[in-house]
This record gives C-alpha cells, sequence and structure tokens, in this order.
C-alpha cells in the first residue's frame, strides 16, 4: 500500500509493509520458510552481494516475511528502516555494534530492565566496551557522563520494570550538543503510546516479544533507525562513515544516506552475528501488530482503574504507575506518552521481601513469568527474579527493591483482576 501521510495508526498496524502474495494472492503475509533464494542470474547474484540491488539472498539476512514486519515496525515509528532480529537482548547488542570500538562507553539510565543492566554491566566488556549509569532525571549529570570515547546515550522510554518515563526531549538534547546517537528502547511503550523519534531519537530498539506480539509466543526484537543522523559529521562513527573492507572500500553513510545503519546491520550486523529472527516468529509478530492499538488502549484503561485501586489499599506502601496524578511523572507523561503510560508499574507491599513472595504465590489470574506485555496480566518479584543478579544498590536504583513487585496489566476484565489482586494481599499479610 501506499503510507501517506493521511494513513492513522490503526490502518497502518495492519497494512503497513504488507501487500497481497504475488504468486497466489493471499491477502495474510505468508510465512517464507526458506533458507535461501533462487538468483535470476549470475548477474543478479553478484548484485545482491555487492549491495547494488535489494533483494532475497539467504534467511539469515533476508526473508520476506521478516522484511514485511520490518517495515512495518519502521512505519509505526516513523523511521527510515528497520532491522529484526532474535530478540530485544540480540536488537540492543545490534544497536551499539556499528557504533563501538574497543575503548568506547555507553551512558546509559540506572532505570533499566534487570537483563539489560546486566549486559551493558558485564557483558559488553567482553567485547572491550564499557557502560556508564547515570540517573536519567538528572540531564546535568548525563551530560557531564559523556567523554571523548562516549559512543552512545540509551534509556528506556517507559522503564521496565518501574514505569518511569524518560523525559526523552531534555536527554536527546544532551545527545545531540555532544554529536552522539540516542538510542531509546521504546518495548514498554510501543509506538503507539509514544514515537521516541519525534522527541529525537536516533534508534528505537524493540523486544519484539512483549506488546508487539502481545501473546507471549515468540522472542524477537527490532531496532529502527530514524535516517536523520549525520554518521559523517565526525570521524566517530568509522563503520558507518568510512569505507568498508568487506564491500571493496564502500561507505554506508555515502551510500545509503537516511539507510546507512539499516543496511549495514543486515549487510555487516546479521551478516556476521547472525542474530536472526525466523521467519515464524516474524509471522506471529505481525499478527499481533494488526490489533496493537485495540490492546493498548485495554492494558492503559486497566491498568489507570488498577492502580488507583492499589494506591488506596492497606498493605500497599506505594505504586509506581506514571498514569497516577500522584506520581512525580504524571506531567510528563501526559507529554511524552499522550494516550497513556502503558500497562507496567510496580507496587511496594509494606509485608516487605515475604509479603511479596506470599503475594505472588497466592494470585490466581495473575501468571507468576518473567515476561511482559502477554495479553494475560503477569506478575513477578523482580528482586529474586529478573534483577537477582544485580546489588541491593543497583535493584533500588532501578525501582526494583525486595518489598516491589512488578506488575504487568492484561487486557482482562479489570474487576476480576482486582478481586485477585484483594484476595492476594489479604494472604500475603495474614499473621
Amino acid at each position: 500500500m501506499s503510507q501517506g501521510p493521511t494513513y492513522g495508526f490503526d490502518t497502518l498496524q495492519i497494512h503497513a509493509g504488507a501487500r497481497p502474495d504475488p504468486a497466489t494472492g493471499a491477502r495474510q503475509t505468508p510465512i517464507y520458510q526458506s533458507t535461501a533464494f533462487v538468483f535470476r542470474d549470475a548477474d543478479h547474484a553478484a548484485a545482491l552481494f555487492n549491495l547494488q540491488e535489494v533483494g532475497f539472498i539467504y534467511s539469515r539476512l533476508t526473508n520476506p516475511t521478516v522484511a514485511v514486519l520490518q517495515e512495518r515496525v519502521a512505519t509505526l515509528e516513523g523511521g527510515a528502516g528497520a532491522v529484526c532480529c532474535s530478540s530485544g537482548h540480540a536488537a540492543q547488542i545490534m544497536a551499539l555494534f556499528p557504533l563501538m570500538e574497543p575503548g568506547r562507553n555507553v551512558v546509559v539510565s540506572t532505570r533499566l530492565y534487570g537483563g539489560t543492566v546486566t549486559q551493558f554491566s558485564q557483558t559488553i566488556r567482553r567485547f572491550g566496551w564499557s557502560a556508564r549509569f547515570v540517573d536519567f532525571d538528572d540531564v546535568e549529570a548525563v551530560a557531564a557522563a559523556i567523554d571523548d570515547d562516549t559512543r552512545a546515550v540509551f534509556c528506556e522510554s517507559i522503564a521496565n520494570p518501574g514505569g518511569y518515563i524518560t523525559d526523552l526531549d531534555a536527554i536527546a538534547a544532551v545527545s545531540d550538543k555532544a554529536g552522539l546517537p540516542l538510542i531509546v528502547d521504546n518495548t514498554s511503550a510501543t509506538p503507539y503510546l509514544c514515537r521516541p523519534i519525534e522527541h529525537g531519537a536516533t534508534l528505537v530498539v524493540h523486544s519484539t516479544t512483549k506488546y508487539l506480539t502481545g501473546n507471549g509466543t515468540v522472542t524477537g526484537g527490532c531496532i529502527v533507525d530514524s535516517g536523520k543522523f549525520d554518521w559523517s559529521a565526525s570521524n566517530k562513527f568509522p563503520s558507518l562513515s568510512a569505507p568498508e573492507p568487506a564491500y571493496h572500500g564502500l561507505k554506508f553513510h555515502e551510500t545509503f544516506g537516511p539507510l546507512a545503519f539499516t543496511f549495514h546491520g543486515i549487510a555487516v550486523g546479521l551478516r556476521d552475528l547472525g542474530m536472526t529472527m525466523n521467519p515464524q516468529a516474524a509471522h506471529y509478530t505481525l499478527m499481533g501488530i494488526e490489533t496493537l492499538s485495540l490492546r493498548m488502549d485495554r492494558h492503559v484503561a486497566n491498568a489507570k482503574k488498577i492502580a488507583g485501586w492499589l494506591e488506596g489499599h492497606d498493605a500497599v506502601d506505594a505504586v509506581t504507575y506514571a498514569g497516577l496524578p500522584s506520581s512525580p511523572y504524571f506531567d510528563r507523561g501526559a507529554r511524552i506518552c499522550p494516550k497513556g503510560a502503558g500497562g507496567l508499574f510496580t507496587v511496594g507491599l509494606k509485608g516487605g521481601y515475604k509479603a511479596c513472595v506470599k503475594f505472588v504465590d497466592s494470585l490466581e489470574i495473575f501468571s507468576h513469568v518473567a515476561n511482559l506485555g502477554d495479553a494475560r496480566s503477569l506478575v513477578i518479584h523482580s528482586a529474586s527474579t529478573t534483577h537477582r543478579q544485580l546489588s541491593t544498590e543497583q535493584q533500588e536504583a532501578a525501582g526494583a527493591g525486595p518489598n516491589v513487585v512488578r506488575i504487568s496489566i492484561g487486557i482482562e476484565d479489570a474487576d476480576d483482576l482486582i478481586g485477585d489482586l484483594d484476595q492476594a494481599l489479604k494472604q500475603a499479610a495474614a499473621k
């Protein structure tokens, strides 16, 4: 379809990137479960491998089903292009890969998913990279953490687990002044609630496993390129601005312009790292995205009602939902996420660690799993699971202290969810 400015989000989430299958007329995007694709002739094969022509070679690099998903997510985010990969964690490494070199660092928010904190504080050291953790509410501290070796700034739009909302405009201003790309993880918000590129983000990453798919069936990740960053403005990003030996001296930014990062992500990132999304996962995610706006509206409505109820419960010490007027992020949320603050937040229980464990074990409708963004309501005690590997200080900074439970509100009947929470809270508080 033609994707003009007249099409709304609800239309694009169904149609963007998709066309009837030319061979069969199939209206739903088929699962192209094929490893390789036949070349027309030797010249066609050479042109594809030389990046002189766009097409399908081998599914580690490009696949027709995955290509539709890439175009759809890029369109919804307002980006120039996108690269899908095997998981959200893979997307984060893929986003950094063209930017970093040994000895370089990335400035990141303290309010991140626990696995991301571990990836950035531990795993990337094996590549010779490092991360500097800063409270992103302190914009001056973010600016002060940047030095000559910094190559990116990284945050979440709606932070997991606490639901904190980052002032993307302020952080983008700091990144722009330093000549650095801002990478925003938009998993918890989705492009329906927040469009980070409109607030100055250079790259947007997703764990498509979560709200985009919405049904807890497959893992996946995606990096969306805004197409707005000048990779040749300095000598900081040679992978994109300097000659690439593997392609006979081709310069990605000079050759592909706004799509430089996207082409590099496929032609080098997927080629060499191999973090490929499989076509069946792409198919499930495409089907999930078709109802994204409907689901997110329900997630938000349920979360607002339930968080408000929890805030008044005798067993609850605090609720972090940014959609509550009592939240310090309420006004920022209205600006960054005008359609709602998402379906994710934490609850602090007065009974501490033991009460949290009893509460989680007593729930019946809520599923105790290490996931979020499902149509089902989910719960987890982050300090003993997803953030267990972090120090106490890191847990507290991330909003995942020992007295805190993370709640991902689904699309069930809100009153049923309140009833389940109430009976579990009573059991947790019982002596």
